[in-house]
């Protein structure tokens, strides 16, 4: 995802992409109206943070161009540091999505881009049948085959399968799995291991859960290097004036 951040601050724009590179984004940076309503115009981009108060054309003028120009639906956050109600409603009218008033936390302003960001481009719904090496699993029905022949499951075994399948090759530490497929932050890592040890002499022959020694476990032989990807709020930047 490639963002936007538009400010004529150069300290705010650093701090903010900095948040945001972090988030794994691509950032665009520019310092006024001009430049600004350049890189818009190309819709290169997939949200916009505008200032407000940037040289003219200003981020309320930016705004209602884009949502009055060729590519309305680009998600845009404005960053202002008018406080009153009025000024934040003259915003929202003008089209933002979401508007930030500076001082502001940038942790807070990365959780606000990702928000508007998951509401523009929403996650493609998974998929229900989920298959690989002779086991079948359908998400709506909860059932799972092996070999055509019907395995029955707990929950949270039919949960692990699930994650494997929508995942193949891939490895995951068993701390990423107690997290991804239990929900928990901390806990007894031999419950990962006994979940797997049991869906292994369930599905029997069909199983290809591998254990990758020193790594963790993966669906299928895990390609080369393909791990699965390991997972400063108290910082105000903008100026006030």
């Amino acid at each position: 995802m490639r963002i936007l951040v538009a400010d004529d601050d150069p300290v705010v724009r650093e701090v903010v992409r900095r948040y945001l590179e972090r988030d794994g984004l691509e950032v665009v940076e520019t310092a006024d109206g001009p430049a600004t309503a350049e890189v818009l115009a190309r819709n290169e981009i997939d949200l916009a943070v505008l200032d407000v108060m940037m040289p003219a054309p200003d981020g309320i003028e930016l705004c209602r161009a884009v949502r009055a120009g060729p590519h309305p639906q680009t998600p845009i956050i404005l960053l202002t540091a008018l406080g009153e109600e009025d000024d934040r409603v003259i915003g929202l009218q003008a089209g933002a999505d979401d508007y930030v008033t500076k001082p502001f936390s940038p942790r807070e302003l990365a959780l606000r881009v990702a928000s508007v960001l998951r509401r523009a481009h929403p996650a493609p719904v998974a998929e229900e049948i989920l298959r690989g090496d002779g086991v079948e699993l359908d998400r709506a029905a909860r059932t799972v085959t092996a070999g055509g022949m019907p395995v029955e499951l707990t929950a949270r075994e039919f949960d692990l399968l699930a994650f494997l399948l929508s995942h193949q090759r891939r490895v995951y530490s068993r701390e990423q799995l107690l997290s991804e497929v239990w929900g928990w932050n901390f806990g007894d890592l031999s419950t990962v291991t006994v979940h797997v040890k049991r869906l292994r002499a369930k599905l029997g022959a069909a199983h290809r859960i591998e254990t990758v020694w020193g790594r963790g476990y993966a669906w299928g032989r895990a390609d080369s290097g393909d791990d699965a990807a390991n997972s400063g709020a108290g910082e105000a930047v903008g100026r006030a004036d």
